[in-house]
């Protein structure tokens, strides 16, 4: 039997600034209610999650702040840049993350907007608790070790 082609999971948008400003616990991926004309905007690459956040409201998790930009072609039937997005959840799910954010004082940070495999917008949730200054000072450190390090194993052969 022939294999079908799979499409490959292609990342539309990204929050590198993310894992500098927060501590990353844990991930989850998250399905998104969109329009059509939000999908295509997308699809066009020129959607940011940078400054996004994700927020609980009457019982279901929200997508806070992220720009999807109007769709050119999109006419009358556009929808509004920054509007709040409702993300797809199992009920188990939203209760376990509104528990972190609750209790732990935790915060939900979008990391990537993607299409899936089976052509579905696809958003990677992390639960994060943010950096104090000395910790992203820290954090630094360690990367640029790394990265000298790595320099210095090359060079040595």
């Amino acid at each position: 039997m022939a294999e079908k082609n799979e499409r490959p999971i292609k990342v539309m948008a990204e929050n590198r600034k993310a894992r500098f400003n927060y501590a990353i616990e844990d991930t989850i991926e998250a399905g998104i209610a969109l329009t059509g004309t939000e999908v295509k905007s997308i699809r066009n690459g020129k959607s940011t999650i940078a400054e996004s956040y994700a927020d609980s409201k009457n019982g279901e998790i929200w997508l806070i702040n992220a720009t999807i930009p109007e769709y050119l072609q999109g006419n009358r039937f556009n929808h509004e840049p920054k509007r709040p997005r409702k993300l797809l959840l199992h009920r188990r799910q939203i209760n376990k993350l509104m528990g972190a954010v609750d209790r732990e004082g935790m915060t939900l940070i979008p990391l990537k907007l993607y299409f899936n495999e089976r052509g579905r917008a696809k958003l990677q949730l992390a639960v994060a608790k943010g950096k104090k200054l000395h910790d992203k000072r820290e954090t630094e450190k360690k990367r640029d070790w790394s990265r000298e390090k790595g320099r210095l194993m090359r060079a040595r052969g």
